[in-house]
This record gives structure tokens, sequence and C-alpha cells, in this order.
């Protein structure tokens, strides 16, 4: 048995694989192309995508904008596939990068790290403004029944749409976690434990949106028998961002990729994220120094988390992980998944996409065994 395909609207992804949005340049239009590609859905993260412009300090609402154009095009050229853009909610050019993503006809746009109860508004707004009918999907990134509900909700009442999917985010994924610390080891809280109430809740809306609202589960999702497990419990795709990261084509610096490589299951900590909010990550220098207390003087001339308060944290977090994606891993961290000890080399996209297949049907056919220890359990 195949891998099904995955149906947002009239979106019609080969394989029911999302590529996590990672950013601060770590899936940009190179990954997100090779991904869409290969039949799944590729994106492009939002976040400081405009970190290498001349003006990103002077300008970051033209900077990150201009260069988000840019990849959506640049992407658009190297692929005839669906391409997503992600967008952090805390992000202060949230609205701007949102319009910019519609009016560049991303296919998808894919929103967490808060609620986004201005995305339909927002999108409804572009369009008027142009004066066309764009097809643009939105995708609220969420980790409760309860956070889908309450977008929904808050969605029909003020404008009269609902999301086009949910993407369910559980407490093993990578960055920033929509968890409280003391819930993300909670087996309650785990992704297994989580589907069954945001299914229960896309299914129930159905009816008033006219069309299947599916749910796309992620974090912790590692191997193609994690896929079909997630997928057997009522997830219709599968969102996936540690296992991009280990490929030929991830934008991030090789040496980003190579501490995946080399990464040990007990590398990965939790850390108090500078925006307010915990965030895994690989343990380093540079996270003992800030837990030890040792505040690293910065000036914000970024300015782009909303939660983030310059005169309390103690580092940049946008420097720091602009750092961490040029591969200056002593000035900065790399966040990952909870699985990332599993990654054991770089290899192409179209290796990667295969062997999740491969790995996916013998899961199916009672064959699977995990190629690198363990039960390969996706919660």
């Amino acid at each position: 048995m195949s891998f099904p395909s995955l149906k947002i609207g009239d979106l019609v992804a080969r394989l029911p694989i999302v590529q996590g949005g990672m950013g601060v340049g770590i899936s940009m239009s190179r990954l997100a192309s090779a991904v869409a590609n290969e039949g799944g859905i590729g994106v492009i993260a939002g976040a400081m995508a405009g970190m290498r412009e001349p003006d990103a300090a002077s300008d970051p609402i033209g900077a990150n904008t201009r260069a988000l154009k840019r990849e959506i095009e640049k992407a658009r050229s190297m692929t005839s596939g669906i391409l997503g853009v992600n967008i952090m909610v805390a992000l202060t050019t949230f609205a701007d990068l949102a319009r910019t993503a519609v009016e560049s006809k991303a296919d998808i746009i894919f929103s967490g790290a808060g609620l986004p109860m201005d995305l339909p508004r927002i999108f409804l707004d572009t369009c008027e403004r142009a004066r066309q009918e764009f097809r643009t999907k939105l995708v609220p990134i969420v980790s409760s029944s309860r956070a889908a509900a309450l977008i929904a909700k808050k969605w029909l009442a003020k404008t009269g749409l609902l999301p086009d999917a949910f993407v369910l985010e559980g407490p093993r994924a990578g960055g920033h976690l929509g968890f409280s610390k003391e819930h993300i080891f909670d087996s309650s809280f785990s992704l297994e434990s989580l589907i069954s109430g945001v299914v229960d809740t896309a299914r129930s809306l159905e009816d008033k949106a006219g069309r299947a609202i599916p749910v796309i589960a992620g974090g912790g999702v590692f191997s193609g028998a994690d896929i079909a497990r997630v997928m057997n419990l009522g997830a219709s795709g599968v969102q996936m961002a540690t296992r991009f990261v280990a490929t030929d084509e991830c934008d991030a610096d090789i040496r980003f990729k190579q501490a995946y490589v080399n990464a040990r299951e007990e590398d990965v900590t939790i850390i108090n994220s500078p925006v307010g909010m915990p965030g895994r990550a690989l343990e380093n220098a540079f996270i003992d120094e800030a837990r030890a207390g040792k505040k690293k003087p910065f000036k914000c001339v970024f300015h782009c988390i909303k939660t983030c308060d310059p005169a309390t944290s103690p580092y940049c977090i946008a420097a720091a992980l602009i750092n961490a994606m040029k591969g200056n891993l002593d000035r900065g961290f790399a966040f990952c998944g909870a699985n990332v000890g599993k990654v054991k080399s770089i290899v192409p996209v179209h290796e990667l996409m295969l062997s999740l297949r491969r790995e996916y049907d013998d899961f199916m056919a009672g064959f699977w065994r995990d190629p690198v220890g363990g039960t390969g359990s996706a919660g």
C-alpha cells in the first residue's frame, strides 16, 4: 500500500508530507522547491527572510517582504508543485508577510506561534485591494482541539471563512513549542493523544465549510512508520522538519546540518526562549552561558518578535539563529526536533522521500524494522 495523497481544497499533494517551515534561513526556496518536486508540500519560512538584505535593520518590513517575494518567485521557477509559506503570528511583520505571500500567489499560508485570528481578514483585504480572488489556502498551526475550535469560531464570526486545514504540532517538535514546560513531557499531551480531538473538531466544521478540512500532524514524526501510525489515528498527512535539515537542498550551512548528524539524544534540551516560549534545541556552550546568566549585550535592530523585550532578554534570538544558520554555532544555537539523534547522514531530498515511502510500505505490510534502533514511535 503506497502513500495516499493529501488534499487541501483543490490542491492535491501526491505525498502526504508537509515540510515544516524552519525560520531564519533554514527552509527557503531551494529546500521548498525540492520537496514540492517530489510531490510533497514545500514550505518557505517567513521569519527573518530578509536577513541578508542591506536594509534589514533600517527597514525590516521592506527587507523581509521583498526577500519573501523573491524566495517565492525563485521556488516557483524551480517547481510546479505545491508551495507554502510559514508565517509566525508573533512576528512584528506578520500582516505584511501574509499580504506578500497572498500577492505572490503562495499556495498555502501556515501560521502558528500564536493564534492567527487576523489571517482571514488580511487575506480578504488583500484580495479586495488587488481586485482579484487569490486562491491561497489558510492553515493554522495548533497544539490542541480547543485552539482549533476557537480559531474556527472567530474566523467564521468575523469573516465567514473557515480554515482550509489544520496542522497539529505536538510537543516533540523543534523550535518554539505551543506547550507549557510541564506539558512537554506529559504523555496526555503527546501527539497521539491530541490527534483525535483535533480531527473531531475539523470534521464538525466540514458541513459549514462545504468541504473536507484535513488535519496534518507533526512533532516527532521521523520515519515512514511514524507517518503510517499518525495517519492511522485519523490525520490526513504529516508535517516533518528535522529530517529535511539533513538534506543536500536545505538552505542552511553545512556545519548546521552536520550538527544534526553529530547529535545524540542526550544533546537535546528545552530552553526558555527570549520570545517567551519554551523551545527545543541542541545543547551547546552558547545555551549554557545564557542559563548561567551571562547576558550577551545587544542593540535590538531587527525588532522581529512582538513578545521579545530587549531590555530583559539575555541575547538577541534573531542574531543567535542567524549565526547558527551560517554555521557559527559558537555564537548561536540550532533548534531541532526530539528525534534529531536518529539523523545519521545528509542525503538528497529525493533519497529521503524514497526511504520514507519504503518505510511506510514496509510498515503497512507488516515488515517494518526501525533502521536506527528503537521503535520509531512518533509520539
